[in-house]
């Protein structure tokens, strides 16, 4: 008879993992293998772009030039980054963005939230056909010469507004705030009716506290959209000061010589940066700010993406 001080019950005693016995088969294996091997691949292939413009922006003109600057710096330097935060249309255009992606974001994620909200309880009237109009803008747009037309009726091309008021209510996401909210429970609704709350109350402090992991992977899909969105400026923007970083950054990309004509720039540190480096520099630090943003929200984000994809 075992006792207590017996090994085997001091494993269990200890909650030791159970051992099932249930071994991989051969074919089990070898599809794990593949899955270790495949998405190591598309992880390198992911970062080897980065890489590459992370030793281009720190090593020398010349070996930039030269064409022998693959994944390591060679002839390190931090110049062009210096170089590159001196300029102040960079600068300038990195606040827009970042003024963009805050009230673009801010707004955005309000407007879609608060319809998605009603259309989300079955008792509205006339659900149905408000979600088919919804849906039928989402599959059929206006077309990109009406929808100019339309902002130059309004009077808001060349304004910042037009960047991010025509997006204010993204259909898709909508419909994943909407299943999300379908998805808590009712009672949680009845019982705060029954303490006097109305809707505005039962949406602002009942429902959306318990929505944080949909809210913040949205938050997350607004904010990378306008971070990156340069066709919407390209379209109705002209202004130079109020053109956002990846408009910036495209035509830096297509002429490298803008840099060099702002006349409060370094000319020594001009002519000792080569526009490859410049390019690598802006890229990387137009990149930052958004990555900036993912450590806040990751440990909302799979678990939103999850919960909104899996109701229907």
């Amino acid at each position: 008879m075992k006792t207590a001080s017996s090994p085997s019950a001091v494993s269990v005693a200890g909650k030791s993992k159970p051992k099932t016995g249930i071994r991989p088969t051969l074919p089990e294996r070898i599809f794990n293998v593949f899955n270790y091997v495949f998405f190591t691949l598309m992880g390198i292939t992911t970062l080897l772009p980065f890489v590459n413009l992370i030793a281009k922006s720190l090593s020398s003109e010349a070996a930039v030039i030269s064409g022998i600057v693959n994944l390591w710096p060679i002839g390190f330097q931090l110049g062009t980054y210096k170089f590159v935060l001196q300029d102040a249309a960079f600068m300038n255009s990195m606040k827009i963005s970042i003024f963009l992606t805050a009230v673009g974001t801010a707004l955005s994620l309000f407007m879609t939230t608060i319809t998605a909200y009603p259309l989300s309880k079955p008792r509205l009237r006339g659900r149905k056909w408000f979600l088919l109009m919804f849906i039928f803008t989402m599959l059929f747009s206006g077309g990109l010469i009406p929808t100019y037309l339309l902002m130059h009726k309004l009077h808001l091309v060349n304004t910042l507004p037009v960047l991010f008021l025509p997006a204010m209510v993204n259909v898709y996401n909508m419909l994943i705030i909407k299943s999300y909210f379908e998805g808590l429970p009712d009672s949680l609704e009845e019982s705060a009716k029954l303490d006097g709350a109305g809707n505005l109350r039962i949406l602002f402090f009942i429902a959306l506290p318990l929505s944080l992991p949909v809210l913040a992977t949205i938050a997350l899909f607004f904010a990378v959209y306008f971070w990156n969105d340069y066709f919407n400026a390209m379209i109705y923007i002209s202004n130079p000061s109020l053109k956002p970083m990846q408009l910036f950054l495209k035509e830096l990309l297509l002429s490298s010589g803008d840099f060099m004509r702002n006349e409060t720039l370094n000319v020594d540190a001009a002519l000792n940066t080569s526009p490859q480096s410049i390019q690598a520099a802006s890229i990387m630090i137009a990149t930052v700010p958004i990555l900036l943003v993912y450590p806040f929200l990751q440990k909302y984000f799979v678990k939103g993406v999850l919960v909104g994809s899996v109701k229907g």
